[in-house]
């Protein structure tokens, strides 16, 4: 029997995902969750054998940041990320994450039941498509030798945030100008420094500049 959490922000989502599992007999939902911070706290309190992700969750910590924070606490965790983007920005972000796998949304039934079967063995599972350019930018990056680091996995709001950080706006300046609210802006930044691991602002500027953010 695979013991699975499910996090996504929608109620109805889960519903049907449970009512999916459920009905397989070698499957077991134990939890729910609407998003990263209560996920990691039942991850750690139900030890599932899965923990089927949402990508996108826009309140509390998202699913990219969770994940992160999951694999730094719980090594031998699995997660399948499950999204609706099929882009290459989100595919790299997840691989980085440390994520066993990712399958998208609109995937048949079947599909997800056998991803879910196949990263609780311990293998890693993305979608065809996915394969295909992850193989494509590898042979790509090392013919450019390219190095990339944890920039890449921060989403774009996240940067646009890091380089106001940088140049010393308020989070209240921040949301004025990004119109978004003082707490929004809290919670990007929270995710952006668990990301990249640092813990205070002159770490922030010191990155931003090497990465050339600071400019006015």
């Amino acid at each position: 029997m695979i013991r699975i959490l499910l996090v996504d922000d929608h109620a109805m989502v889960r519903m049907g995902l449970k009512m999916l599992l459920d009905a397989n007999s070698e499957m077991e939902v134990i939890g729910q969750a609407s998003e990263g911070n209560e996920a990691i706290e039942m991850a750690e309190r139900l030890m599932p054998d899965v923990i089927l992700m949402d990508l996108s969750m826009p309140h509390g910590k998202d699913g990219l940041t969770a994940t992160i924070e999951l694999k730094k606490r719980m090594p031998e965790v699995v997660i399948l990320i499950l999204t609706m983007h099929d882009d290459d920005e989100y595919l790299f972000r997840v691989v980085q994450s440390g994520a066993s796998g990712c399958i998208l949304k609109s995937a048949p039934h079947e599909e997800l039941l056998s991803a879910i079967q196949t990263v609780a063995t311990g293998a890693a599972y993305l979608y065809p498509k996915a394969t295909k350019r992850l193989m494509e930018d590898y042979v790509t990056r090392l013919k450019q030798g390219e190095n990339h680091d944890t920039y890449s996995i921060l989403s774009e709001r996240e940067r646009e945030i890091l380089g106001l950080i940088a140049k010393g706006y308020s989070n209240k300046e921040i949301g004025e100008m990004l119109y978004i609210s003082v707490k929004t802006v809290e919670t990007h930044k929270s995710n952006l420094m668990e990301k990249l691991q640092m813990k205070s602002r002159p770490e922030l500027v010191k990155y931003a500049a090497k990465k050339g953010l600071l400019d006015f």
